[in-house]
């Protein structure tokens, strides 16, 4: 109602939704490590923040040194899966009727001591936790949890307070009856501990933890047979097992795969089962899967390889070869040899950012860190790897060692693929994705023309976007994608089903593989 003469304002809702495009290059690794949470994936966006959290370089992990060249190369953001194998243990440790354990298994928990201080306010005490060093001569990281409590409820019960503060250990254990425990001058061996004297390392003032191990590590015998059960295999999705762990990570998404520890034992074909099934996991979430050659893969036997990778060699996987050798932290004066799945994931990562997924991850500009391959190769000895569809790194003059591929496995020549390359690819997961998510609010919405036309604004707005950043072909938005959300697409019988079809088109920028210098001689006139 109008009252008053004058001017009113009322606001119309525009019905355009914008879509937001998804990440392009997180990349989840999953593997054996010294330490961290099992079957949890992790977000990390730094190799400092890996080696707080899951121990850093292990000499059994080459999963590890994946995750490092990925931060080395580029990388940003990564999702750490730690998978354990064979029978890891968690070391332990009984303290006054109170059972403590390390936060994770593995042998880094033997690292651990404990010690308890009185309080001014017995029974309450002072915990302090410290990890040493492979010597056990220094402390790296230290923990201090003043005024705790032993009465469940109270604001300070050492439970609560060590889920939420602390990164080395829990407690396991508590007496059914918390106040049958020592009185709080009896604990600690019957005399006052000084928390002054505590924290200036009196000898026998702490327990030790002991009883940790690794389990089986990707590098040990045995690995084979106990990674197919911690990385994929029967029951994994059901208990969010192994790769099956980022499915947890939602709304967030991972982008890149990287298994380096699957091609460790690739000789009785276990390596090609996992890579299966993680390139069937990476088809069903819009992601890529990056695939390692297994040691002593050469030129002469690599098509062995590709066979046994059977159907993990599709549009979604890329393979890499040779593998690379650089310094091992660990051990300066012997080389490590290591797959090159995280140095290329680090690399499109980079290329992402400064470029776009749709730019190739490949090229003069593609120099990559932290090793240099084990096989050198001329251009007429690439090219059988190349028609194949392996992606080869190569060491050249001025530009040092880079990238000099950009297929997919669905790349090989005589398969004719669509989807030979990996930029063309992923570019394609992008746009899928970030629709798949963005058009979430159609669902249930009336399946006629008013929503059509709202769809086709919403998706015309995210590729007109695209093509303005040079994803595509095409001087104008005619020419690089097309939208189409109409009654041809979408039928009477469609409706029926409740089915809404949306056609979207795109003419992708691929790469210029081979670039044909045409020269003449040109002869000056006689006269």
């Amino acid at each position: 109602m109008f009252d008053t003469p004058g001017v009113y304002i009322r606001e119309i809702p525009s019905g355009n939704r914008a879509i937001a495009g998804v990440a392009t290059s997180n990349t989840a690794f999953v593997g054996t490590f010294g330490r961290g949470p099992v079957n949890r994936a992790t977000r990390v966006t730094s190799f400092g923040e890996f080696e707080r959290i899951f121990g850093g370089l292990h000499a059994g992990s080459e999963t590890s040194y994946a995750v490092r060249a990925y931060f080395l190369n580029g990388g940003s953001v990564a999702f750490i899966v730690r998978a354990t194998a064979g029978s890891p243990a968690t070391s332990t440790a009984s303290v006054d009727d109170l059972d403590f354990a390390a936060a994770s298994p593995g042998t880094w928990g033997d690292r651990i001591r404990i010690g308890i201080a009185h309080d001014t306010n017995p029974p309450n005490f002072t915990l302090l936790v410290r990890e040493y060093d492979a010597t056990l001569t220094n402390v790296v990281r230290e923990e201090a949890f003043i005024d705790v409590s032993i009465t469940p409820g109270d604001a300070r019960f050492v439970n609560d307070v060590l889920e939420e503060n602390s990164e080395l250990i829990e407690i396991t254990n508590m007496p059914p009856d918390p106040a049958s425990l020592p009185t709080r001058t009896s604990i600690g061996g019957g005399d006052a501990v000084d928390l002054d004297a505590l924290l200036e390392g009196a000898a026998g003032d702490f327990t030790p933890l002991t009883g940790g191990g690794d389990g089986t590590m990707e590098g040990d015998a045995g690995w084979a047979a106990a990674a197919l059960n911690a990385i994929g295999g029967a029951g994994a999705e059901a208990a969010g097992r192994g790769i099956y762990a980022l499915n947890a990570i939602v709304p967030q998404v991972f982008n890149l795969l990287c298994l380096p520890g699957a091609a460790n034992f690739a000789a009785g074909g276990d390596g090609g089962a996992i890579y299966q099934e993680a390139y069937t996991y990476c088809r069903n979430n819009f992601a890529f899967l990056l695939v390692d050659t297994p040691p002593g893969t050469n030129r002469g036997n690599i098509q062995t390889w590709l066979g046994e990778l059977s159907a993990a060699a599709g549009p979604n996987s890329a393979l890499y070869y040779p593998r690379v050798t650089g310094p091992d932290p660990l051990n300066p004066l012997t080389p490590r040899e290591i797959g090159a799945s995280g140095m290329a994931a680090g690399l499109i990562a980079r290329t992402d950012g400064t470029r776009g997924v749709w730019k190739a991850p490949a090229g003069t500009e593609a120099r990559v860190s932290g090793g240099n391959p084990v096989d050198v190769m001329t251009d007429r000895q690439q090219g059988p790897l190349n028609t194949s569809g392996v992606n080869v790194i190569r060491t050249f003059p001025v530009y040092n060692t880079v990238i000099w591929g950009a297929r997919t496995l669905d790349g090989a020549d005589a398969r004719a693929s669509e989807w030979r390359y990996i930029n063309v690819r992923r570019l394609a997961l992008y746009i899928e994705n970030s629709l798949q998510r963005g058009l979430q609010w159609v669902v249930f919405e009336p399946n006629d023309e008013p929503l059509w036309a709202n769809v086709r604004m919403t998706v015309n707005s995210f590729m007109n976007q695209l093509h303005r950043q040079g994803a595509f072909q095409g001087a104008s938005a005619r020419d690089a994608y097309l939208v189409k959300c109409d009654s041809e697409t979408t039928t009477q019988a469609d409706i029926n089903l409740g089915i809404l079809n949306v056609y979207v088109g795109f003419a992708p920028v691929r790469p210029a593989e081979f670039v044909i210098i045409r020269i003449q001689q040109r002869f000056p006139n006689a006269a």
